[in-house]
Order: C-alpha cells, then structure tokens, then sequence
C-alpha cells in the first residue's frame, strides 16, 4: 500500500471520420503512399488560405453532447506558433482559448462504484505530418497534417494507473458508438499522453508534474502510470527533487524513459487565427446533430439486460458493433432474446470468424433469424442439428423449415416414443442400472448413449435425460 496520493489526468487525440481534412479537400485517408494524400495547403505552402470543413464542427457538436459537455456558442481558432519539422506552416491552427466543449464528465465503474472523470476542455485541431526516424535522417510523410482532431482534457481527478485505463476504454466506447472516430489506437487515430504527479496529503498542493507521452496501447497507458508513481515515490523516499519532465513510453523496456526536461514553460504566442472567420454554433446545428447520434452502449446494455440477455452477453454483443446492431433490428420483435443472443456470440460468430465474414454479408435476414430461433425453442432443432446445418443458413436464400427438410432433420419430440425407447434400454442393461442406483454416475450417461445410438440421434437430448432419470 502507499503512503503517497496520485493525481493522474489524461490527454487524448481523436482523429474524425471525415472524407476529406479539417482545412482544404484532401482525402482524409490512412495507410496510402506517403505524402499522396495532400496539397499545397497541408503542405503549408506560402499564400495558401484554409477553408474550415463543415462536417468537423458537426461530429465536434456530437462528440461534445456525448461527453456531456457544454457547447461553446461562439468560439474562433487560435495559430499555435512553433517550429518543428512537423509543422510547415511553422504554426498549428487549433482553438486555445474558446474550446468548443467543456465542463463534461465520463462515467466509469470502479471496484463495483461510479465515478465521474471530469473533463476540463474539449477543443478542434489539425494534425501534424508524421515523422518516421530512419538512422540519422528523419523522413516526412505529409497525409497526416491537417487530418481533424479533438482534443480531450480530463481534469487532474483520477488516482490510479486503472481508472485511467477505465477511462480511455469508456472514451474509446462512447466515440466508436457515437460514429465520432474508428479510435484505431495501432494506427494512431486514438493518442493518449499521461500526467502524472504525487503528493503525501490530501491538503498538500499538487506535486512535480511529469506528462508521459507516445503510449501505443490502453493497457500501457495503465502500466506507465503505475512505473512513474512508483519511481517518484522512490525519488521523494531518498529525499531527491526532479523538474518537470517529459518521458515516453518504451516498449522494449516496458517502462518510461526521459525524453526531455521542462526548464521554462513554453510560450506559444497563441493568437486568433486571422484567415478563419469566428464560428457561431445555433441551437439547430447542435439539434441536428444530436438526431444523428445512433444508440450508445450504455443504452444498448440497459436495454439488452432487460430482454433477458446476459451481462457477460451484452457486454460481448457492445464489444462487437456489427452484431450488436444486427441484434438492434430485433428489438422490436416478439423473440427470444437469450438464444438470440447465444446463436450470435456463439455458432454464427465461429462461423463469421472462420469465414471472414460480417454478418451483413451472409444470408441471414431478420425473419431466417426469428424462424431459427423458434425451431431452436420449439426443439424442432438441437444444437447438433443446427451445426450441421448452419452453412447452408447462412449462405443460401431458403426458409429454416426448407433447409430442415432438406436434410431429413426429424427429431423426434413425441414423450410416448422415447419413453418406450428409454424402457427398451432400461431392460436391456441392468449392471448400468444397478450401478446408476449405487451411485454411478457414468452409467447415466451409458445409458443417455445408448437411447441417442436406438434414435441415430433424433430424440430430443433434454426429453430423453428427463424420461430416463424419470422411469429410472
């Protein structure tokens, strides 16, 4: 247990899913030939003028409203002046001093309790062009600069490396469902920086303040977090000071490492950017978009518990967006909700993962599914039955009831038959009996065998266990 309080707040980057970038009309694209998604704007060529992209401030308004934010009505962007090699134009446009989001909070779930994670600011910028380090030359790829980002900002409120990581997975969430972002954190559309400080008392003011940068994953996120309080804690126990830092994240080392020390606050000479008019935001833009937000997860969850879904279901189900919108197409319906949740977590997603498929690429319509789904609780089909079978559901147009015939699927469901069956067995094995009777529980299932060999599997299982345990 420490002795020490930490105070943890978080910084993310959230690339937008636009069709084009956030001032000129190059394509917003990831994974194309370096520099051929631009022009000479995001190039920063001298004389160039920025256009702002409507849609940037469209899914900014759903962004803001999904984290609970209040939205500014009027703001402007501000010229972030720094050189760098990233930066052409030798300043980045982005919004300093009117965010169009702030004062919002993030729900988390910690230990069984919820918490808010407060977010100070929520503010739009262009990216910058991509830096690949080749020996001693470093090489520029340009498809980056001017791709739309939001930039989200927690305020100093979270304690631990865990309510961190908790954070960043509700964020990563929220966005994806909200259509906001792919928040695709290998391909950098996700970029969380951590700061970190501690402190021994609650009344102490806030301690030395180290900001950890380039984390690739969430789970490292949690892991850089819980290295620094441990090596601060270690530095203030030998009686050592340090400056504020920047470090990053080495993932060879699964540690952090000292990138450069913060002896003077940068001044960035931030000013209104005078090529962009000021934004007014009216109550019908933020209307609009909020009717565009679809269904989020923790609407989802609510409602699929209530059909009777399992939690460990309805999490995998928001887990997997393509399914869980698929399941959203029957929420209307009269059906049971718990076998559909366990077909499509279950025999369909084996088969949409050996196949490579989406479920919007097979064959299965609402109504196959629904008809499935009461031959399933109807027994006219066994689990058995249905892996046999399940290809052809998939792939081809037919009804259930033609793809059962089909295949001379019969079970047999009449409790006179199997009773006569399970009698025939009985009599016809009396050590298996007797051994049942004395406590053995194989024999039932010698015996279960052998009523499933007389029928070639055709008896319906649970019919067939609860006769034979019955006439035993």
């Amino acid at each position: 247990m420490s002795n020490y309080i930490a105070t943890v707040g978080v910084e993310v980057h959230v690339e937008l899913k636009t069709n084009t970038k956030i001032f000129s009309d190059s394509q917003n694209g990831y994974g194309e030939m370096a520099n051929s998604l631009t022009n000479v704007i995001d190039l920063g060529y001298p004389g160039t003028l920025p256009t702002l992209n409507e849609e940037v401030i469209n899914l900014a308004i759903k962004a803001a409203t999904i984290l609970n934010c209040k939205i500014r009505k009027k703001m402007h962007f501000d010229r972030k002046n720094y050189f760098y090699p990233d930066n052409s134009k030798n300043y980045q446009i982005t919004q300093a001093r009117t965010p169009i989001g702030y004062d919002g909070y993030v729900e988390i779930e910690v230990n069984g309790e919820k918490k808010k994670i407060y977010i100070e600011e929520m503010h739009i910028e262009e990216d910058t062009c991509k830096s690949a380090h080749r020996g001693t030359k470093t090489l520029l790829d340009f498809n980056r600069a001017g791709v739309p980002l939001i930039e989200i900002v927690t305020k100093p409120c979270m304690t631990s490396g865990e309510e961190a990581k908790l954070y960043l997975e509700k964020l990563r969430e929220l966005l994806f469902y909200g259509n906001i972002s792919d928040c695709k954190i290998e391909e950098g559309s996700m970029r969380a920086d951590a700061n970190v400080s501690i402190r021994k008392n609650v009344e102490d003011s806030f301690g030395t303040k180290v900001e950890i940068k380039n984390i690739g994953s969430i789970s490292n996120v949690k892991l850089s977090i819980e290295k620094e309080i441990v090596r601060q804690e270690q530095l203030i126990e030998k009686g050592e000071k340090f400056k504020p830092q920047t470090r990053r994240f080495d993932d060879k080392l699964q540690d952090t490492v000292l990138m450069r020390v913060k002896e003077t606050g940068n001044d960035y000479r931030y000013f209104p950017e005078p090529d962009i008019p000021f934004v007014i935001i009216t109550d019908e833009m933020i209307e609009n978009a909020k009717k565009e937000i679809p269904m989020l997860p923790d609407e989802r969850r609510k409602i699929y518990l209530e059909k009777g879904v399992s939690e460990i279901n309805a999490q995998k189900l928001i887990q997997n967006r393509s399914l869980s919108d698929y399941f959203n197409t029957l929420l209307s319906e009269k059906t049971n909700f718990k076998i559909v949740s366990n077909l499509l977590l279950g025999d369909i997603s084996a088969y949409l993962n050996k196949t490579e498929k989406s479920i919007t690429e097979t064959t299965l319509t609402k109504e196959r599914l629904l008809e499935l789904v009461k031959n399933i609780e109807d027994e006219t089909l066994t689990s058995k039955n249905l892996k046999d079978i399940l290809d052809k559901i998939l792939e081809s147009d037919k009804t259930i009831a033609e793809i059962i015939k089909e295949n001379g699927i019969e079970n047999i469901t009449n409790d006179a038959e199997i009773r006569n069956i399970v009698k025939s067995i009985i009599n016809n094995n009396p050590e298996s009996v007797n051994d049942y009777k004395n406590g053995h529980d194989r024999a039932i299932k010698f015996l279960m065998g052998q009523v499933m060999k007389e029928t070639k599997g055709k008896a319906n299982p649970k019919m067939a266990m609860d006769i034979l345990k019955e006439e035993l």
